[in-house]
């Protein structure tokens, strides 16, 4: 396996841009001349179906062309998905970002996993707050650039500048800085 190769799995909902988010983290890897992969996987397309989706970040070619089993990085869009396949493969070294009102402390006492490798973020009240939906994904981008440097967030601000347009671009720019800021790590 390749040294460089980070892998990210996100959970969510249809309808909560999970795979939206998957693909913004690939392209401010591009624009930072890394090897991207980026796909969701998802079961009956509808509204509210938890859907998983798939970041692959690397300096040097990607050649799996496969799930993420044992990720890097695992990041929950909304927390009624916490549970089992929340933490299904995850490594003493993963990090995971979710969007929660609980502690770091609580999460990770709550999931079984190593507290200094949970972040959190309120991202549903702070998308109510910026964009007065509780879209949560572009939050959870700014919370998990935070936590693993994956990228920068300069890069993740471009994309996501390209990617929206008018105000909705700029509240979504808004929301990614102040998750940045505000994520709190275990």
């Amino acid at each position: 396996m390749v040294e460089s190769l980070r892998e990210v799995r996100f959970h969510g909902r249809g309808g909560q841009g999970a795979w939206t988010a998957s693909l913004l983290l690939a392209q401010a890897g591009l624009r930072e001349e890394k090897y991207i992969q980026s796909f969701p996987a998802f079961g009956p397309e509808r509204a509210g179906a938890p859907i998983t989706a798939f970041t692959r970040i690397s300096d040097e070619p990607i050649h799996l062309h496969s799930s993420i089993y044992e990720p890097d990085v695992v990041v929950v869009l909304d927390p009624t998905l916490l549970g089992p396949a929340v933490v299904q493969g995850v490594k003493p070294e993963t990090v995971i970002v979710v969007n929660t009102d609980q502690t770091p402390e609580e999460l990770a006492e709550r999931l079984v996993l190593n507290k200094e490798k949970v972040w959190v973020l309120d991202a549903t009240s702070l998308a109510l707050k910026v964009l007065g939906r509780p879209i949560t994904n572009t939050a959870m981008l700014g919370a998990v650039v935070r936590a693993t440097g994956l990228v920068k967030l300069d890069s993740l601000q471009e994309v996501a500048g390209e990617r929206f347009s008018g105000r909705v671009a700029e509240l979504n720019l808004e929301l990614i800085k102040t998750a940045y800021e505000e994520v709190v790590e275990g």
